[in-house]
């Protein structure tokens, strides 16, 4: 690999990691078992059918999981321990054999795009339970796989655009960030002030003639 696709697969990964960390792993054990890519040493790991076995276990979870409003809130926020990190780490097996130096920058790097990856993931699916329809989270869910697959594609096969449209991502989640932070902070507003609201006082009145 020169060092643009370098570059590329190292922040594509973890750019991915923050959306579905079992997909993109899923993707590249594949791709690197097939023979399609040669991934950089310290990554070939993701090509053992062990890791294969088991990010195609957890993404089938994860596929299910991601639908059901509410359980996708849930999902991500575990998940926060385990993207970014993960992030990190794949980021800097991705850097290849360069140096410590090199590879401790592209774990900082990974782990803070996977923070801001999964955290704009997470606060658009708390926005959307909102609604009471599942259709909307059906649609994002397969949407954002979509986005991670193509994605990782476009970092192996075609860097440079792979680095511009990312550019235009991180763009799009600084602006982003600060509205889906107030959002949810209404949201929770809402619903503590809802379930802390006293019951009506024609209610009570009913329970106590129908307790006497």
């Amino acid at each position: 690999m020169d060092i643009t696709q370098t570059i590329a697969l190292t922040l594509g990964v973890a750019w991915a990691s923050g959306i579905n960390l079992y997909a993109a792993i899923l993707m590249l054990g594949l791709l690197e078992t097939t023979g399609h890519i040669t991934l950089p040493p310290d990554l070939q790991l993701l090509a053992d059918p062990l890791v294969i076995g088991a990010s195609a276990l957890m993404y089938c979870a994860e596929f299910f999981a991601d639908k059901v409003p509410g359980v996708d809130t849930g999902w991500d926020g575990l998940s926060t321990f385990v993207r970014i990190p993960a992030g990190a780490i794949l980021a800097a097996g991705a850097i290849g054999e360069v140096g410590p130096a090199a590879q401790l920058a592209a774990a900082i790097a990974g782990g803070t795009l996977a923070a801001g990856s999964h955290f704009t993931k997470a606060g658009t699916r708390v926005l959307i339970n909102t609604s009471p329809e599942p259709l909307t989270n059906w649609f994002t869910s397969v949407g954002e796989d979509a986005m991670v697959l193509a994605g990782l594609w476009t970092a192996l096969y075609n860097p440079v655009l792979f680095l511009v449209l990312l550019v235009l991502f991180i763009l799009l989640m600084v602006w982003l960030l600060p509205k889906l932070w107030r959002g949810i902070r209404r949201v929770f507003s809402l619903f503590t002030r809802s379930s802390s609201k006293p019951p009506a006082a024609g209610t009570s009145g009913r329970e106590e003639t129908r307790e006497t």
